[in-house]
């Protein structure tokens, strides 16, 4: 029998979402009308038609690229981009708008320009507004959204204990759905077991659930098939908690190629791209003066070339020639294979570190540089060839992947070879070269690869400065 929903089924867009979506598209406009005044541009009958124009593609252009979804949970930056793409959508049909009816004439082109420039980071502060305002009340047990979780395992028990990390979410699990009662016992979370799965349509058709959290193996696609099949007509969002810990990689992403839906254990890093170009563009102009007095202090303190290029491990496991001052007297190589063979406790060393605390082949400039870390500047050159990123990984041989990351049995190595490896990160803002030992340097490298964020990149950037000035386990 098919339930009566009209009182269970919940509103998928609230009306708070839908005053935002009117509320922004007056936002637009009267930006641009408050523009046009402070630059004392006259009003003519061509900003009004603008300003209609204007009104109706944003109405349009938001509701299509999904602004007003849930956003509960979501980092920040990524509504962001969402709401830039939106407002790029907009402002290329009012380039077109120009072109077809040539009307640009009529108006003020710096207008247009400081408008189309400044509008989206308006909208993205006003959302910000909204939510933190949201964020307020949902942590003081307000506009909650309620939520069961079919699995109890150890998926499901993560799922939950993730939704009471970020309790400004405003989600709150109920429960949980699992045919293996018997087997449970006590759950790391505080949460009762509310029936088996096959309760769960007729627990749905009584009680007002907004989401429904399918935290199952992949192994019981028929169960989840069930789910599909009988629970999306009962009110609830269903959604599907992938259980890519068991590929030990947290950023997959669902792709298509044609009709067939692929898992790309590839995650994108556009938003890291840019950041990497634009940071990288302005370190080597501003520091290009710098730069170039240490290439002269090099030839002056030694001879042999000015740069120099080792071989290193970047995305996918590629070798490629990250760049240095050089540092050290040319000859370095045969060197250490004389240093270590008369010293077993230099190879001790070299073996456990790859490094030597009391290296005698540094020159006396290449001691400074190391120690400000003024010789890792020419890597922003392979930050612009796309070989490395600012932030990141340490830069490792082929060597220590083979030994260490894949030598371990773990999935370090999968997630290594996940991106490129930074000119700063972790390791060098913490304990650098004090590292006691190489496992700690790994999982330092695998917390950044599962955590990384444009914020935590810039908190490391900021600590990397006091490390260039304090030069600690710098050698």
């Amino acid at each position: 029998m098919v339930p009566v929903l009209s009182w269970n089924l919940r509103q998928r867009t609230s009306s708070i979402y839908k005053l935002l979506h009117i509320l922004d598209c007056l936002l637009v406009c009267g930006h641009l009308a408050l523009l046009t005044l402070l630059y004392k541009v006259p009003w003519s009958r061509y900003y009004t038609w603008l300003e209609l124009v204007v009104f109706a593609a944003s109405f349009v252009s938001f509701h299509y690229f999904q602004l007003y979804r849930s956003w509960r949970g979501w980092k920040l930056y990524l509504e962001f981009f969402v709401i830039l793409r939106a407002w790029a959508a907009v402002v290329g049909f009012l380039l077109f708008y120009f072109f077809a009816f040539k009307v640009s004439d009529g108006y003020s082109r710096v207008v247009f320009i400081i408008w189309s420039l400044t509008t989206p980071l308006l909208l993205f502060l006003s959302h910000l507004a909204v939510r933190q305002v949201m964020r307020h009340y949902r942590a003081r047990g307000r506009n909650i959204r309620h939520a069961v979780i079919v699995g109890a395992g150890e998926l499901g028990v993560r799922m939950a204990q993730q939704t009471e990390a970020i309790p400004w979410a405003g989600i709150e699990v109920v429960g949980f759905f699992d045919d293996k009662l018997d087997q449970k016992g006590h759950l790391a979370v505080n949460k009762p077991l509310l029936g088996r799965i096959r309760d769960l349509r007729e627990y749905l058709m009584v009680n007002d659930i907004d989401y429904v959290y399918i935290a199952l193996p992949m192994r019981a696609e028929r169960k989840i098939f069930w789910l599909l099949r009988e629970c999306r007509d009962l009110g609830a969002q269903l959604y599907l908690v992938p259980d890519l810990y068991i590929f030990g990689l947290h950023h997959a992403e669902i792709q298509s190629i044609g009709d067939t839906l692929v898992l790309s254990f590839n995650p994108d890093h556009s938003w890291k791209r840019v950041f990497d170009i634009v940071f990288s563009l302005a370190i080597l102009l501003l520091t290009a003066p710098l730069m170039l007095l240490i290439m002269l202090l090099i030839k002056l303190d030694s001879r042999g070339p000015v740069i120099y290029r080792h071989r290193r491990i970047t995305a996918m496991g590629r070798e490629f020639g990250c760049l240095k001052f050089r540092t050290m007297v040319v000859d370095a190589e045969r060197k250490l294979h004389e240093l270590l063979a008369a010293d077993p406790a230099l190879a001790e060393e070299w073996r456990t570190t790859f490094k030597l605390k009391k290296d005698p082949r540094i020159t006396r400039v290449g001691r400074f540089l190391r120690r400000t870390s003024l010789d890792e500047f020419p890597q922003f050159i392979n930050v612009l060839k796309g070989e490395m990123s600012v932030v990141g990984a340490r830069p490792i041989v082929g060597r220590e992947l083979e030994e260490y990351y894949k030598g371990s049995g773990g999935p370090s190595a999968g997630r290594y070879v996940s991106m490129k490896p930074g000119i700063t990160g972790l390791w060098q803002v913490s304990r650098r070269s004090d590292a006691e030992n190489y496992q700690e340097r790994i999982e330092l490298d695998d917390w950044y690869v599962l955590n990384h964020s444009l914020v935590g990149d810039l908190k490391i950037i900021i600590k990397t400065v006091g490390c260039m000035f304090s030069g600690k386990g710098a050698y």
